[in-house]
């Protein structure tokens, strides 16, 4: 028994041998089924963000699978803007309370701007520790562990994916790293391709909308419901809170403007002398005719009335039309804080403006032949009125004339004479209608009330800042004296200057009228009213040109809310 005992205990040393032989070898057997399970929980993370398209959804995909392969408990993806800013942050494991109660979504500065400016891996065990670490804000949970990795996009870094606190209170090992930046490099693949989606669904939305407003101008459709859908097509597709579209005139001019959306009201029917200090004339300068902005309301091109564009900044303005012959201005802007128009957005905005414009160019023609078409008919109505109509009636009266003095009867006489006077007015007036239908026909004749006083509203539009309303009733083109017309324009204009200078008015309408003799000019506006200083000097010049033809001025509120009516009655003596 004595002589076993040695060969025991050589016995048993490699029994323990084998024992740490199969410890190791089980080590390592769990290390390679780590490795296989890290590498298809990989996998299936590149398959899964590289079977979606839609960009949102991508992004959302790729931080959610980011924390499950490095065991993070927090994670974000932030895209970089244009001014290599965040413009989107997108984070993983925080609350939507908690979001709140932190506050504004970071912008790039601190530990997430290093990366921004230096697109390489950053591991670190402890981020405060780090130089560019500026700490976090109230009820932002604590972290301290952290992991970066740039995102790119055809050698383009689109963003960036920060992993904060693994699990288990361990820091970020290489490892983590390599399977992180192998995920990003499969992300930069599936934001290209969503990316090149959202610009095909773009182009094909737009021509969408561009072949709708051909065939709805072409078909007949009203300008003003065409635009009215056009502009709420556009604001829809790029998420903007309001959309503006401006008719440009042929010197230049903002002839009035159209818009929907979130303070559309302050735009409402602008008008202006030019486009200069606008972003139209900004946007007429570029080569495409496109141009965006940041910040449309600290925008150095933007010096005219700069204030109705209070609350906006996101802008992007797109002509209509070529360089020598603009027909138009679409701008697209949104609420301050709102992202910027990216590229891939207004890209094809320049083809939808050149359809656009080409089906307003058509658009017109189109009106141009009608009118002609109109002034035909208005020629032959004329024609026929003049050859038929008057000619019967004047013979109709003549016999009448000749057969009055065979009546005895001094009643029947009476109603004979009445009824030979009756068909003298209705000449006149089918005369005064055929000066009318034939007024295009006479260019050097004085112009008539009506057009005078279009174009003095159109004037005073410039100065106003929109477009009054304008609204003619009975024969003022005819019945009206010229001495009486010329007093009549220069009370809109007088009137008009007022409203400009004192008012604040954001609405005014004009109205000329003549009825029973008397023709009455009113002007009315929703400002604040006239002051007494300018009821005893600037109207005294009305109040006498009234007088002087006989009649009278009076003021009256123009609503129950307030503003000025003006009206100014005088009688009226056709000549």
């Amino acid at each position: 028994m004595a002589a076993e005992r040695p060969n025991a205990a050589r016995s048993r040393v490699p029994h323990l041998k084998l024992d740490e032989l199969l410890d190791e070898l089980q080590a390592r057997v769990d290390d390679v089924r780590g490795a296989r399970d890290r590498l298809n929980g990989l996998l299936e993370a590149v398959m899964s963000v590289g079977q979606e398209l839609d960009l949102p959804q991508v992004l959302r995909g790729i931080t959610e699978a980011a924390v499950v392969l490095v065991d993070a408990e927090y994670g974000a993806l932030g895209v970089i803007g244009g001014d290599k800013k965040l413009a989107e942050f997108l984070p993983v494991g925080i609350s939507d309370e908690q979001r709140v109660r932190i506050g504004d979504l970071p912008s790039g500065h601190g530990l997430l701007g290093e990366l921004i400016g230096h697109p390489e891996p950053l591991r670190l065990a402890e981020l405060s520790e780090h130089p560019a670490s500026a700490g976090f804000p109230e009820h932002h949970p604590p972290m301290h562990s952290f992991l970066g990795v740039p995102i790119r996009v055809r050698n383009e870094v689109f963003g960036n994916l920060y992993l904060t606190e693994k699990r288990g209170g361990v820091g970020f090992e290489a490892e983590d790293e390599a399977v992180l930046s192998t995920l990003a490099v499969a992300a930069g693949i599936a934001i290209e391709n969503a990316r090149l989606f959202e610009e095909v669904r773009l182009r094909e939305r737009w021509q969408e909308v561009s072949a709708d407003v051909t065939s709805a101008l072409l078909s007949g459709s009203s300008e003003s419901t065409v635009l009215e859908g056009m502009l709420e097509r556009a604001r829809d597709i790029t998420a903007a809170e309001m959309c503006v579209f401006y008719r440009v005139g042929p010197h230049g001019e903002l002839r009035g403007s159209l818009a929907l959306g979130e303070g559309a009201e302050a735009h409402q029917g602008i008008v202006l002398p030019s486009t200069e200090g606008t972003l139209p004339a900004a946007a007429a300068l570029t080569e495409k005719g496109l141009i965006t902005v940041a910040d449309l309301a600290t925008d150095e091109r933007v010096t005219v009335q700069r204030e109705r564009w209070k609350g906006f900044g996101p802008a992007v303005a797109v002509t209509l039309g070529t360089k020598e012959k603009l027909s138009g201005v679409l701008m697209l802007v949104r609420r301050t804080g709102r992202p910027p128009f990216a590229a891939a957005e207004v890209e094809p905005l320049a083809g939808f403006a050149g359809q656009a414009a080409l089906a307003l160019e058509l658009a017109d023609r189109r009106r141009d032949a009608e009118q002609i078409s109109l002034l035909e008919d208005h020629d032959r109505i004329a024609r026929d009125l003049h050859d038929l109509a008057i000619q019967r009636l004047f013979a109709t009266g003549m016999t009448l004339q000749s057969a009055q003095r065979f009546v005895e009867h001094p009643l029947a006489s009476e109603r004979l004479a009445r009824a030979i006077d009756d068909l003298d007015a209705t000449i006149k007036i089918i005369r005064s209608t055929i000066f009318g239908l034939r007024e295009h026909d006479a260019p050097g004749e004085e112009t008539k009330l009506r057009l005078r006083a279009a174009r003095a509203v159109a004037a005073a539009a410039a100065v106003l800042g929109f477009a009054p309303a304008l609204r003619t009733e009975g024969l003022i083109d005819t019945d009206v004296p010229r001495t009486v017309a010329d007093d009549a324009v220069a009370v809109i204009g007088e009137a008009l200057t007022n409203v400009a200078r004192h008012a604040r008015a954001t609405r005014a309408e004009v109205s000329i009228v003549l009825a029973e003799g008397v023709l009455t000019v009113v002007v009315g506006d929703n400002g604040v009213g006239i002051p007494e200083a300018s009821r005893r000097g600037g109207l005294r010049n009305l109040a006498e040109r009234a007088a002087g033809l006989g009649g009278e001025l009076s003021l009256s509120p123009y609503s129950e809310g307030g503003g000025t009516r003006l009206e100014w009655r005088v009688p009226v003596r056709p000549e």
